[in-house]
């Protein structure tokens, strides 16, 4: 049986202060304090592997053995299946400006358009699958962890349509759906997203019955 983390204070391997809130939120319902690596002035581990589930495993590990306690890390992208699979890993990494570029940042309309051209450049008729992935991994100090995997199957449209989403949300249509993520309802988007499902997993099996 999977080891549950139970009530207690949980530290998120994260710097950013809006998914710190949006975790904290998810699991409030089931007694876990979450803090931040940031607020703990943890450094942010290099970032090399080359599966989601390794990126969020690194970040994961560093949080737990650096504050001692059990921490949960999120690692998230787009795969493209005429890309075989990219950005993947790569997903922020294609919206990096570079210096000669101005102003250092990510540029998400670029990181659209350069998807856009790779697949203009298979034909009219190329595959648009996509999905949208989300690890989360938890690590406990003693070197024990627990992965939860999500997934939202799609595909991609062009030109970018809404203004509510962010990164790809714009060009990405889920199944089933007629709109990108960034025309729909923020919380319809959640509660059908690549993070819901993952979080459900990890709900289903730390706090399940």
């Amino acid at each position: 049986m999977t080891r549950r983390l139970g009530s207690g204070t949980l530290v998120i391997a994260t710097h950013n202060a809006g998914k710190l809130k949006e975790i904290s939120a998810l699991l409030e319902p089931y007694g876990v304090k979450c803090i931040s690596a940031g607020s703990l002035g943890l450094p942010e581990p290099a970032e090399d592997g080359t599966t989601f589930v390794q990126n969020a495993m690194i970040k994961a590990r560093a949080a737990a053995e650096a504050s001692g306690l059990a921490a949960l890390a999120d690692d998230s992208g787009l795969s493209v299946d005429a890309l075989d699979g990219r950005p993947g890993v790569y997903t922020a990494d294609w919206a990096e400006r570079q210096w000669f570029e101005g102003e250092p940042g990510r540029d998400w309309y670029m990181a659209m358009g350069k998807v856009e051209g790779l697949l203009a450049q298979k034909g009219a008729d190329i595959n648009r699958s996509a999905a949208f992935h989300c690890v989360l991994a938890i690590a406990w100090p003693d070197g024990e962890s627990a992965v939860y995997e999500g997934l939202c199957p799609g595909s991609l449209t062009w030109p970018p349509r809404g203004e509510l989403g962010f990164g790809y949300d714009p060009v990405f249509v889920p199944d089933g759906k007629n709109q990108t993520f960034a025309e729909i309802d923020p919380a319809q988007k959640h509660a059908s997203s690549h993070r819901a499902d993952a979080f459900a997993k990890l709900v289903a099996e730390q706090f399940g019955s």
